[in-house]
């Protein structure tokens, strides 16, 4: 299997690195990697979970912005990450799987993700926790340098309230990431009454 999630890493950095993709300067490294990272974290606490699925679905699961960022939660783009999983050698019933969490997640505005399996639970989880962490919201100024920082801020401050009511279901999660949530919101404009009490 080591050999197959090889070739999965290879192919996604391969994708991710195309200089007419936005994020290609920074995107396996500061996020698919550290979303992994952090769901493999995060399996530790659920042994039941299947921590290969967990590690493929946490690389997949932005397969779709790798081929289409515009239309990036299309099912049909999970479809062909299943697809490229089963060309790598993954096997097909896997391969589907991974495409139907994906899309189970990507329905995070319609769905409650606390029922969700526990992989997607933690994948879920992980990524909304690598957005406040490493360089992510700062990397997204860097690529949109047109709008004014006051844009950018509440841009910020949507997706962390997005991310901690929708995504992060876990509470293990939550409390290993609060700090950095709360420190999102406050470096983006929203303070406390007082900060000194």
């Amino acid at each position: 299997m080591e050999d197959k999630i090889a070739a999965l890493r290879a192919h996604l950095t391969e994708l991710s690195a195309n200089p007419d993709f936005v994020h290609h300067k920074w995107f396996m490294k500061w996020h698919l990697e550290l979303v992994t990272r952090i769901a493999l974290e995060l399996r530790d606490h659920y042994p039941d979970a299947d921590r290969t699925f967990v590690e493929v679905m946490a690389l997949m699961h932005d397969y779709g912005k790798l081929l289409d960022p515009v239309n990036d939660h299309d099912p049909a783009l999970a479809d062909k990450g299943a697809e490229k999983l089963v060309e790598l050698g993954f096997d097909a019933d896997f391969a589907h799987r991974i495409a139907e969490a994906v899309k189970h997640m990507d329905r995070k505005m319609e769905v409650d993700l606390h029922e969700a399996p526990i992989e997607v639970q933690i994948v879920s989880s992980a990524d909304a926790c690598s957005h406040v962490t490493g360089p992510f919201m700062y990397l997204w100024w860097y690529e949109n340098g047109d709008k004014s920082f006051e844009e950018l801020m509440a841009g910020n401050i949507r997706k962390a309230k997005k991310d901690w009511e929708r995504k992060v279901v876990l509470p293990e999660a939550r409390e290993a990431f609060e700090r950095y949530f709360d420190a999102t919101f406050v470096q983006n404009g929203e303070l406390p009454d007082r900060f000194v009490r």
